[in-house]
């Protein structure tokens, strides 16, 4: 019998064995998610007892309520995050204890005499997991994988660590079968979805390194195309979490991503892992109320993302108020008192000498009534003295018109639309844009929007951000404060609240009644910052982002290769800014989990040949598929059609069209019309600009260049890719950027 033969004799053995071993694994987990159904249960008690504590009537009841309540709510939303593949490791050591196994999952759980059954993946005890390696195997035997479909065990993947080890337990009479082909590999061939899923089974000893590094200071991860940085960085986020909950639960994480359609794509990471206490939010979105999502042509947002924008800004908010008073004149016992334009000039510079502009209202008043004051020379004024004057001069309507119209709250919109006016922004821009610039800027501010407010773009986030420092938050009275008389004095000038509600008129400037803002500065810093495809971030973009992690700790995550800002050095200083006297340390992920071998060398060729000085990591996985280009189209619409359909029946998974920004709607428009994919995606395919969610029955999207920054599809098409490369001065790092997406098949269409 021929060797053929005996392994085919083989096979039914090796099925045997492999079943046996699934339901050896299946009991167990059959236990942990009994256990897991028992601490929901007593988690759900707990939260009725704490409701009950309520009902005791008294403040200590009500405290021990809200604190039971919400731990027992942390602890069912975990409970709830876990039940997909909540068991998926094991060890076997070579000194354990009574032999028994390490069982490794999502969440800790202890069975009923509080044993260990089930150890957080974060835990010191199951850092070895991801850390042992044959070379180094750290007393691991074997490295098992639990591959589930919910509470269904359907596979399981082996490592040998330690052969020698192994003989020596068979010896004792200690059975350990090898079974599978590699957990890795079989997680790196699913098919792709809309969203991005954990590898909390799959982390590499690399990966796990930058995972677990210190909490303090800024850990940087680099690395080229698919090497999971994005995946790492969010398990590095719930590993923070894990080991020291009370300070970043109660400082907040903030997760910076470069748009929506990347945020809705990672938003199951961290809750699948049991997390759910972290605000992630796109470029667009870093500003509390606020939520941008149209992004300006390429030569305006260089404008807008340049470090001169700050000094330009700063100068803004400087300005006196278009419209506002530039006189005042009033008649006081003997003397006619006037305040002219030089006079006010010297006043406000004095204010503004003293700190941003909205923290000086208080003081606006006492600075115009010491101005007036010092004009009275009548002996009946003289006689009547300050205290009198100031009394006087409060009560009159018209006196409180000119201090609101002539120093009026300013919110950063309103300042920013002063500067749809050329005028204005050529004397803020003297020095620092060209007059190209300034009819770029006035151009894109003065097409968007109503008359009170602009439209924001991704790119005027940032620029609001700034203002919103440069002018400061209006001072808020305290409660006891509030009790006083409403005119009474803050710092020797009036309350511009009381003032605002005494007065009962609209400031001049915008028209429109000024409210408190309800979101103050002092509530921005978070206790850790996370910011991924971090290349890209402009100087104006890290300002903004640093401002909120002054005193937090940092993971940042990117690739130079990949970057679509021009001007590199410039946003590395913004960002040596930002991360000042912070502790570095530095990670460098080398293996590309995400293309085939074929298609990331298809792309490092690209990189090479246009000069691009990329960082080109090894793709460990082969599928004997070489991308295709179809070259000299005439007829785009039947070529790109003959494409999608084409790889649309050749992968199980997500399709990305991606095509110039001029394209998007044309083609998006093909893409509905085509039968061939109706059957496929019975929804209309919505073209994904930064505000669109696909449904998700659609396997095929349209996307631009940069709307395809941290995805990934099983295939990609690119359509017209000369004209993204095109498309701005950094349109060849965005073309290798879409060349890197795909994990099977990859297309272009020229």
């Amino acid at each position: 019998m021929g060797r053929g033969d005996d392994s085919l004799n083989d096979k039914p053995v090796e099925d045997d064995l492999v079943a046996r071993e699934v339901a050896h694994e299946q009991a167990f987990v059959d236990r942990v998610y009994l256990q897991l159904e028992e601490s929901a249960r007593k988690a759900q008690q707990l939260a009725r007892e704490g409701q009950n504590r309520g009902k005791l009537g008294h403040e200590g009841g009500l405290v021990e309520r809200d604190a039971m309540v919400y731990q027992a709510a942390r602890r069912i939303a975990q409970l709830d995050a876990a039940h997909e593949g909540l068991v998926f490791g094991r060890l076997d050591l070579q000194h354990s204890v009574d032999r028994q196994p390490r069982y490794i999952g999502r969440i800790g759980l202890r069975d009923e005499r509080r044993d260990s059954l089930l150890i957080d993946w974060r835990a010191p005890a199951a850092a070895v997991f991801y850390q042992a390696t044959a070379a180094e195997p750290r007393q691991v035997v074997r490295r098992r994988v639990l591959r589930s479909t919910g509470p269904r065990v359907v596979g399981v993947e082996d490592e040998l660590l330690d052969a020698e080890a192994l003989a020596e337990l068979e010896a004792d009479g200690v059975e350990l079968p090898i079974v599978g082909e590699g957990a890795l590999m079989a997680q790196l061939s699913r098919a792709r979805d809309r969203t991005m899923h954990s590898i909390v089974a799959t982390i590499q000893a690399e990966q796990d390194l930058a995972i677990r590094a210190p909490s303090r200071g800024v850990v940087s991860i680099s690395g080229g195309p698919g090497t999971g940085k994005t995946v790492v960085a969010l398990h590095r986020v719930a590993y923070l979490l894990y080991t020291d909950r009370r300070r970043y639960e109660t400082g907040g994480v903030l997760v910076v991503g470069p748009s929506g359609v990347f945020m809705r794509y990672i938003e199951r990471v961290l809750p699948s892992l049991g997390e759910a206490a972290v605000a992630l939010r796109s470029l667009g979105e870093v500003v509390d109320g606020l939520r941008a999502t149209r992004h300006d042509e390429p030569a305006v947002a260089d404008i807008k993302g340049s470090a001169r924008m700050a000094t330009l800004l700063r100068r803004a908010a400087r300005l006196q108020a278009p419209g506002s008073p530039d006189h005042f004149r009033t008649f006081w016992r003997d003397d006619v008192l006037t305040l002219e334009r030089g006079q006010l000039g010297r006043i406000r510079r004095q204010l503004m000498s003293q700190g941003r502009r909205n923290r000086q209202l208080p003081r606006v008043a006492g600075a115009l009534l010491d101005a007036l004051w010092s004009q009275v020379r009548g002996e009946r004024g003289l006689d009547r003295g300050r205290e009198a004057f100031d009394d006087d001069l409060l009560g009159d309507d018209a006196f409180l018109d000119f201090v609101v119209q002539w120093w009026p709250p300013l919110d950063a919109r309103t300042v920013l639309g002063w500067l749809r006016e050329p005028e204005l922004l050529a004397q803020v821009s003297d020095g620092l844009l060209s007059h190209e610039e300034q009819r770029l800027l006035t151009k894109s501010w003065g097409a968007s929007g109503s008359d009170e407010d602009i439209a924001l773009s991704v790119e005027d986030v940032p620029l609001v951000d700034e203002l919103r420092y440069a002018l400061g938050d209006v001072p808020q009275r305290t409660d006891d404060e509030r009790d006083l008389d409403e005119t009474s004095l803050l710092e020797g000038g009036l309350d511009v609240q009381e003032l605002m509600t005494a007065s009962e008129r609209e400031y001049a400037p915008s028209g429109r009644a000024w409210t408190p803002p309800t979101h103050r500065l002092e509530d921005d810093p978070f206790s850790h910052v996370l910011v991924d495809e971090a290349q890209d971030l402009t100087p104006m973009q890290w300002r903004m982002v640093g401002r909120r992690g002054k005193t937090a700790s940092w993971t940042i995550v990117g690739d130079p290769a990949q970057s679509s800002w021009p001007d590199p050095a410039e946003s590395a200083e913004a960002r040596a800014t930002a991360l000042e006297g912070k502790e570095r340390h530095e990670f460098h992920l080398s293996t590309n989990y995400r293309n085939s071998s074929e298609i990331y060398e298809y792309a490092a060729a690209y990189a090479r040949r246009v000069g691009l000085d990329a960082d080109l990591p090894t793709a460990v996985r082969s599928t004997g598929v070489e991308p295709q280009e179809v070259t000299g189209v005439t007829d785009l619409e039947a070529a790109t059609r003959e494409a999608v359909v084409d790889v649309a029946g050749r992968v199980a998974g997500t399709v990305g069209v991606v095509v110039p920004v001029a394209r998007r709607s044309e083609v998006n428009a093909w893409l509905a019309s085509w039968p061939e994919l109706a059957a496929d995606a019975p929804n209309a395919r919505a073209a994904i600009d930064s505000s669109v969610t696909p449904s998700g029955d659609d396997r095929a999207v349209v996307l631009t260049g940069l709307d395809t920054k941290g995805l990934e599809f099983d295939a990609i098409v690119v359509v017209r890719p000369e004209e993204i490369e095109a498309e701005s001065v950094t349109g060849r790092a965005t073309l290798y950027v879409v060349l890197t997406r795909a994990t099977q098949l990859l297309t272009t269409i020229s």
